[in-house]
């Protein structure tokens, strides 16, 4: 994987301002340790930092080419995964190749189809490629947002990066926040509606979607949506297909020039991936993750009901993989949540972030790519508002059902009720769009809707969180469940199904049965660990009592004083509902809270 960024102009000779793209590229350089690379010239600036991980000499970029008498550039952050099969057809169109990356395969693919490249291409990514003849800049990001990509356009001048503290390095971005940016971070948060990225100069391209841009013209294009059909497959050659579709995404994310390796929690998602790898990988090593003592505090509730070391423990003993825990200290984890805040840019899921940031500077030592079971519960239904009535019934995102406390925390420097009324009209919007069949049942149009919203939202947070802890420390995380073509697939199959044998993720389940241990197959959905150590909870509280007593100027312009005060009294250490997710109760929002105050400090945020 890479870091990409670049700056185009219109009314100005940019060459002066070269100095501004080596800033911005420069703080990429976690993404892309191995090389880096300009292009510049009067209307654009280009760089590039590469992580290399397919033909090192061959895939250096900005890459060039030059075909019928035109000059493209390009700068990438990716993988392709139908190199080979779009290759064979350039040839056959009398494209010529200098190199077996990707990179290249890419720029040809643009110059033979244009926008249309991407009805063709399977994988992650996000790309800018600069025609010099035709002064036209054409930018894409993956269907479902595994890569990432920024944008500013501000007076007539256009600037991207792939994360934000890139383009808050060039002299054009400001660090404002207004209230729309607060209603985000407060309202939503960690999570961010389509195009926003909290700071009011800057968007997020939304999956899915690529920008024009040419003759101080921008248009913004979706190019992907869900296809709606009803299912007209049998069961069983259903979960035949389902076998043989997940084996291939997974065999096909295997491919590289350095070594691979696979996270393995002993949950269903991660045996699938590991189970798959190491009929590709010899030696094939897995990693796991736990905390310092945990056994000593860890007590089964219904969204967390079993730990996960013995599980990867069988997993790896099935599949004969060298299998390694990673334990982690609480002061370690606390002391990282500046750390997972500068790598996200944004507060995010305090510890869940921090911990996963550590776990992969510790696999990072040992490997450069690894594999990794995300999307598949927002897939295959494993969450339980898939099938819990009191999250299906919610009418609000069902993973953040904590408006009046998101209300509650809010300073009254912004208005409460245009809190509530942003993120009911964010849900409502995202609702509307939902492609459903009218002639469906009213529970499968439910579910349409709620599989829509998390392939739009929540598996969108999840996958920012993963790009960004994991690149982060120069490890490129590839997210076989994340292909999609499963997620068209899945999308049209009825809830009934998906839920086979009545319990969730059913139909994934069977179609790997036989294939892993059926402790393994049947073992009830228990997500990303988190600590439960009280020393935890203790260490956080007392860093949030600090910022309360000794807060950034702007932290209670955001923050209700008295309301924190409350939760800082009150001796209990979790929350009614979760602020977000399944995971996030009260030492995660005390952490949360700690990553705000540490953002107003750290990116100088100028709140308005």
């Amino acid at each position: 994987m890479c870091g990409i960024a670049g700056i185009v102009s219109f009314d100005n000779n940019l060459l002066n301002q070269t100095d501004n793209i080596k800033s911005m590229t420069s703080v990429l350089t976690h993404r892309g340790p191995d090389q880096f690379g300009f292009y510049f010239s009067n209307q654009i600036l280009l760089g590039h930092r590469r992580l290399i991980v397919i033909d090192p000499v061959g895939g250096k970029q900005p890459m060039k080419k030059v075909f019928n008498g035109k000059t493209y550039i390009i700068v990438y952050n990716g993988e392709l995964y139908n190199t080979n099969e779009l290759r064979h057809e350039l040839l056959l169109l009398g494209h010529s190749f200098n190199s077996y990356s990707d990179t290249e395969v890419l720029l040809s693919s643009y110059i033979q189809w244009k926008e249309k490249c991407l009805e063709k291409i399977n994988g992650i990514f996000s790309f800018a490629i600069w025609c010099e003849e035709d002064k036209t800049l054409f930018l894409a990001r993956d269907h479902l947002g595994v890569k990432p990509l920024f944008y500013s356009y501000i007076n007539n001048t256009f600037i991207f990066a792939s994360e934000i503290k890139a383009l808050l390095k060039s002299s054009f971005v400001s660090t404002k926040v207004d209230q729309k940016g607060v209603c985000e971070l407060i309202g939503l948060g960690p999570a961010r509606s389509p195009f926003s990225a909290i700071f009011k100069d800057i968007n997020e391209l939304p999956p899915a979607h690529y920008i024009l841009y040419s003759n101080k013209k921008l248009t913004v294009k979706e190019y992907w949506s869900l296809p709606i059909y009803e299912n007209k497959y049998p069961i069983n050659e259903l979960i035949e297909h389902i076998r043989i579709l997940v084996s291939d995404a997974i065999k096909r994310q295997t491919v590289s020039d350095v070594g691979i390796v696979t996270f393995l929690s002993g949950g269903l998602d991660s045996s699938i991936i590991s189970l798959i790898t190491s009929k590709y990988i010899n030696n094939l090593k897995t990693f796991s993750i736990d905390y310092k003592d945990n056994n000593l505090y860890f007590k089964e509730n219904l969204l967390q009901p079993t730990m996960d070391t013995q599980y990867a423990l069988t997993v790896s003993n099935s599949i004969n993989s060298y299998h390694k825990i990673i334990e982690i200290e609480q002061d370690t984890l606390v002391h990282s949540l500046e750390e997972a805040l500068y790598a996200n840019d944004l507060p995010g899921m305090a510890d869940i972030d921090s911990s996963l940031y550590l776990f992969c500077k510790e696999i990072k030592k040992e490997a450069t790519v690894a594999l990794s079971g995300e999307c598949a519960d927002e897939i295959f239904g494993g969450y339980p508002w898939y099938w819990r009535d009191d999250y299906k019934t919610a009418k609000l995102f069902p993973w953040a059902r904590s408006l009046m406390f998101r209300k509650n925390l809010l300073s009254s420097y912004f208005d409460k009720e245009l809190l509530h009324e942003y993120v009911e009209e964010k849900y409502k919007e995202s609702i509307t769009k939902a492609p459903i069949i009218h002639s469906e049942s009213d529970e499968q149009k439910l579910h349409r809707r709620l599989f829509y919203l998390n392939i739009k939202w929540f598996m969108v947070t999840l996958l920012n969180r993963k790009d960004r802890m994991s690149m982060a420390n120069s490890l490129e995380v590839r997210v076989p469940f994340a292909d999609y073509r499963i997620v068209e697939l899945l999308f049209n199959i009825p809830w009934k199904i998906k839920y086979y044998n009545n319990i969730e993720k059913g139909l994934l389940r069977k179609a790997f049965e036989g294939l892993l241990p059926n402790e393994i197959i049947y073992r009830r959905k228990s997500p990303y660990p988190k600590t439960y150590n009280p020393q935890y909870f203790r260490l956080i509280k007392n860093i949030l009592i600090d910022i309360y007593n000794n807060p950034h100027p702007y932290f209670f312009n955001i923050i209700n004083k008295d309301y924190l005060k409350s939760l800082l009294d009150n001796q209990n250490d979790t929350l009614n509902i979760p602020f977000f997710g399944q995971l996030m109760t009260l030492p995660q929002l005390f952490g949360y809270l700690i990553q705000i105050n540490y953002w107003l400090t750290k990116y100088n945020i100028q709140l308005y």
